[in-house]
C-alpha cells in the first residue's frame, strides 16, 4: 500500500534502503469498541469497508475490521475476552496505534537485518496463507510498546491478509478526498529523541531530514524537539517529538501523562484538495483546531502567492507554510480520544516538502488554549 513518492531534496540520498521499504501497509488502532470505531471512521473521515476478521472467520480472542480510503488503510482491533494482551494495552493506553505495518519485498531479510542492527523482537518471521495465497510477516518493537510489522504479499491476492473475510455493508459513506498517509509522529520522553532517531537512522536505514529545537516550537509557556526521520525514497516519514523546558505543561508531556508512555501522536493524511476536505469533515462532525483570526492578516506577507483565496483558508481554519520547495496547506484536529492523545492532520502538498515551522507557534498556542480548558496546561 505505496505512499506517494515527491521530488526529494539530496539529503534523502543519506538513507540507506537496504530492507527496503515500500511504503505504508496500513496501521492498527487498538480500540475498546471496533464495530463502533468503524462506524466513526466511515462516517466522519469516509473510510470504506475492506474487510473483517473475528468469530465468524475462526478468530474468537478478538475482533477487526478493516477500512480503506485510497492509499490508507486501517485496521481496527478490540478484544473479544478479558485479560487479553490487546485489552490490558487499551486499559493502559486508551485507544490508540499498536502496530504500524511497513510493505516490503521480503519480510524475512527486512526481520534479520533489523534485528542485526540493533532491534527487540517481536514477531519472527510468520507465512500465513489461504486459498488466495501466502503473505510473510515479521515484526520488531520501536518506542514504547508500538510495533513496526513488516509485510511480505507479493504471493498474496486476497482481500487483505489470511485470515480475514471481503466485509461490504450497506452503509457506503463517500470518500472525504483522503489519499495517503503522509507521515506519522512519534512522542517520547525527555531525553530519549535521540535514541529514536538513532534507532530509525541505524535499525532501518533513515535519514535525518529536518530538525527543530525549542526555538523553532515554542510559545511563552511551552516548549519541544523534533527531529524527522524519512526513509529514502520519502513514502515513511516518522517526525520524533520529546517535550523541552518550559514554564508550564507542554502537549507532550500532555500526551505522555494520558497514554503513559511513548506513543503514536498523530496521523497526517494527504488531500489534492484540503478546502474541499475540511468543508466535508467538519460537516460530519471533526473539530478542528482554530488559530487566531489575526493569523490571516500576516499569512500571506510571510509565504506570498498561492492559488487558493484566503477567504476560505480563513473560514476553515487551514493554515500555509512554505519552503524553497513550495508551499503547503496544513490543519489538525482535535483529539479523537476520551484522552488527549491521538489526533489527525490533514495536509495539501503544493511541491513544500517540509512540515509547517511557520505555523509552529500560532498552532502550539491554539494547543495550548485547549490544554488550558482540560485544566492540563
Amino acid at each position: 500500500m505505496s505512499n506517494e513518492t515527491l521530488d526529494l531534496p539530496k539529503i534523502y540520498d543519506e538513507a540507506q534502503d537496504f530492507m527496503p521499504l515500500l511504503g505504508t501497509d496500513y496501521i492498527e488502532l487498538y480500540v475498546s469498541n471496533s464495530k463502533q470505531a468503524a462506524h466513526f471512521y466511515k462516517t466522519a473521515f469516509g473510510f470504506q469497508d475492506l474487510a473483517y476478521a473475528g468469530l465468524e472467520t475462526g478468530i474468537t480472542d478478538r475482533e477487526s475490521y478493516v477500512l480503506q480510503q485510497d492509499k490508507i488503510r486501517l485496521v481496527l482491533t478490540s478484544p473479544l475476552r478479558s485479560g487479553t494482551d490487546i485489552g490490558l494495552h487499551i486499559d493502559k493506553h486508551g485507544d490508540g496505534v499498536k502496530v504500524v505495518a511497513l510493505w516490503v519485498p521480503d519480510a524475512t531479510k527486512a526481520y534479520d537485518e533489523a534485528i542485526k542492527r540493533g532491534a527487540k523482537h517481536y514477531m519472527e518471521p510468520t507465512s500465513e496463507e489461504d486459498s488466495d495465497g501466502k503473505i510473510i510477516k515479521s515484526g520488531i518493537y520501536t518506542y514504547g510498546e508500538t510495533v513496526h510489522i513488516f509485510i511480505e504479499r507479493s504471493a498474496y491476492n486476497g482481500v487483505f491478509l489470511p485470515g480475514y473475510k471481503k466485509y461490504d455493508s450497506a452503509y457506503k459513506p463517500t470518500s472525504t478526498g483522503l489519499k495517503y498517509v503522509d507521515h506519522m509522529v512519534g512522542n517520547v520522553e525527555l531525553g530519549e529523541m535521540m535514541t529514536w532517531c538513532n534507532f530509525y537512522k541505524d535499525v532501518l536505514g533513515f535519514a535525518q531530514i529536518v530538525s527543530f529545537d525549542d526555538k523553532d516550537i515554542s510559545t511563552d509557556y511551552t516548549a519541544l524537539m523534533s527531529k524527522v526521520m524519512s526513509n529514502g525514497n520519502g513514502r515513511i516519514k516518522f517526525p520524533i517529538n520529546e517535550p523541552a523546558d518550559g514554564k508550564k505543561k507542554s502537549q507532550i508531556e500532555e500526551y505522555l501523562d494520558f497514554y503513559e508512555g511513548p506513543g503514536v501522536q498523530h496521523i497526517a493524511v494527504a488531500t489534492d484538495d484540503i478546502i474541499k476536505t475540511v468543508r466535508e469533515l467538519t460537516a460530519r462532525g471533526i473539530e478542528f483546531l482554530r488559530v487566531p483570526d489575526v493569523y490571516y492578516e500576516m499569512v500571506l506577507d510571510r509565504v506570498g502567492e498561492i492559488d487558493e483565496d484566503i477567504a476560505p483558508l480563513r473560514e476553515l481554519g487551514i493554515l500555509v507554510d512554505r519552503d524553497d520547495e513550495g508551499y503547503l496547506l496544513q490543519i489538525f484536529t482535535k483529539p479523537i480520544e476520551p484522552r488527549p492523545t491521538l489526533f489527525f492532520e490533514i495536509i495539501q502538498r503544493k511541491g513544500a516538502t517540509s512540515f509547517g515551522k511557520g505555523n509552529f507557534k500560532a498552532l502550539f498556542e491554539a494547543i495550548e488554549r485547549e490544554q488550558e480548558l482540560r485544566g492540563t496546561l
